[in-house]
């Protein structure tokens, strides 16, 4: 499709500009077929790789997504992928955001096991002993995929106890979030690293890193740039940062408090506060009340409007912790004592659209943002970071491609608050860009051009879970997962 038929589409009033011809949904040709034999290529056994090549181990938030869509395939699949993970929490309730495969070789990722060094750095946290993994987290989707697949088929997952098996590994999980994380005082939990969040190389984070002092490049090798372009990357100084900020935290025994890095970011917290709705339902179906986690979902709903809301930009932004009371160390926000907005639109400021208590005129306004200019004109998905902001870049890594994890989740919340058609346009956006782009990682927003690895596995498993959705009965789908 060429730029004057995508500004043209009259999918462009429904907020999305695309209009592709429709899928096939039946047969051996389907994207049914297509996404399942992309999740039988990465499925390892006990879970599922996100791509053979780039990233070889288990990631935290990926498994989540992952299981989502596996729910459709094999409930049972779904449920080992969610147990494998929880398998490898510490002690102290963190999930690690990698569980690394000891059959795959050291040079195949960076950073590897001997530089997470777990099983040693961590082992005041309670590391496990059996297993490596690295220190940092990644957003809490789990609890959400949890109840997702227990509705796949609730009978078999009440006969193999599975919401019974993993309920006090997501309740511990999430008080680690909410005590050990908590580094604002303000009830949110922080990230202290971009690769926590999951959008690493966000233009959000580029104030808050340049404070930090880069590792030597001589100190390590970025394995991903043997798998993808360069210029799709994050630039060799990011990545420096990044390195020196996990080798601090790793020499600091993963003791968690307020460091060179310290953000709250609202995709982060949204997902927490879903997967806090999410537990609720899963206390209920265990047989107790669910009403105190209700009540948390709440007040950290509260917290998250209160702390990170801009009206004026009309979209969630992230706090830097570290930022100076003048609001003079280059963030240009309001600074305080706890820290000052990123004035920088990220797709995550969009995320919190799924909460289900989210202020109705907040709600409107979030729509109106993501049909707006700086996310919705003249593109097929919704890009991550703001189309008119000055580090926008259609191809590099989380500063301006489209995710399909972020499509999905902002589907979702565009159904939640009656925003039927537009909902129904993302997902059929989703569907035919995640179809067409061979589930690539990522891809330009403005063209579908795939980038990144292909053969991706949320994207496919997303993918598969918005197919199996859209084609239920309205008031199914309507109601689909709120059991």
């Amino acid at each position: 499709m060429d730029r004057t038929a995508q500004l043209t589409s009259p999918a462009l009033a429904r907020g999305i500009a695309y209009d592709p011809p429709p899928l096939s949904p039946t047969g051996p040709g389907s994207l049914h077929v297509r996404a399942a034999r992309v999740l039988d290529g990465n499925w390892t056994g006990g879970s599922t790789v996100p791509s053979r090549n780039l990233y070889p181990h288990q990631w935290s938030w990926d498994s989540a997504f992952i299981a989502i869509g596996l729910r459709h395939l094999s409930p049972l699949r779904a449920q080992t992928e969610l147990e494998t993970l929880l398998a490898a929490q510490w002690a102290d309730g963190r999930i690690p955001h990698i569980v690394f495969n000891p059959s795959v070789p050291l040079d195949a990722y960076f950073p590897s096991p001997d530089f997470w060094r777990s099983s040693t750095a961590g082992r005041a946290a309670g590391a496990p002993r059996t297993v490596q993994t690295s220190g940092i987290v990644q957003p809490p989707v789990h609890a959400l995929a949890a109840w997702l697949v227990h509705l796949a088929d609730p009978g078999l997952s009440r006969a193999r106890g599975f919401l019974a098996g993993v309920y006090p590994r997501l309740a511990a999980w999430h008080r680690y979030l909410l005590h050990r994380r908590d580094l604002g005082g303000g009830g949110l939990a922080s990230v202290v690293h971009p690769w926590e969040q999951g959008m690493d190389n966000s233009p959000c984070w580029d104030a808050p890193l340049a404070r930090v002092a880069p590792a030597p490049a001589r100190s390590f090798r970025r394995a991903d740039l043997e798998h993808g372009a360069a210029e799709d990357r994050p630039t060799d100084l990011d990545y420096g940062r990044y390195v020196r900020l996990a080798a601090d935290y790793r020499d600091a025994e993963y003791a968690d408090r307020k460091r060179e890095f310290a953000v709250e970011d609202p995709a982060f917290n949204a997902l927490l506060i879903a997967s806090e709705h999410a537990l609720a339902r899963i206390a209920r179906e265990l047989g107790a009340t669910g009403t105190a986690r209700h009540a948390r979902a709440q007040r950290l709903t509260a917290a998250l409007v209160d702390r990170l809301w801009d009206p004026e930009r009309e979209i969630f932004l992230c706090r830097d912790l570290r930022a100076g009371a003048d609001g003079a160390d280059g963030t240009g926000g309001t600074g305080g004592a706890d820290g000052g907005l990123i004035p920088e639109r990220g797709v995550s400021g969009l995320v919190p659209l799924l909460l289900p208590e989210l202020p109705r005129e907040i709600a409107a306004a979030l729509v109106r943002t993501l049909s707006g200019p700086h996310f919705g004109t003249g593109t097929l998905l919704v890009p991550s970071y703001d189309l008119l902001g000055e580090a926008f870049d259609p191809h590099r890594y989380w500063r301006g491609p489209a995710w399909f994890n972020t499509g999905w989740l902002l589907e979702r919340g565009l159904r939640e608050h009656g925003e039927r058609e537009r909902a129904d346009a993302l997902a059929e956006a989703v569907l035919r860009t995640a179809d067409a782009s061979g589930f690539a990682e990522y891809v330009d927003p403005y063209t579908g051009e795939a980038c990144g690895a292909t053969g991706f596995s949320w994207t496919a498993a997303l993918a598969l879970d918005l197919h199996h959705r859209q084609r239920a009965p309205h008031d199914e789908r309507q109601n689909l997962d709120k059991s």
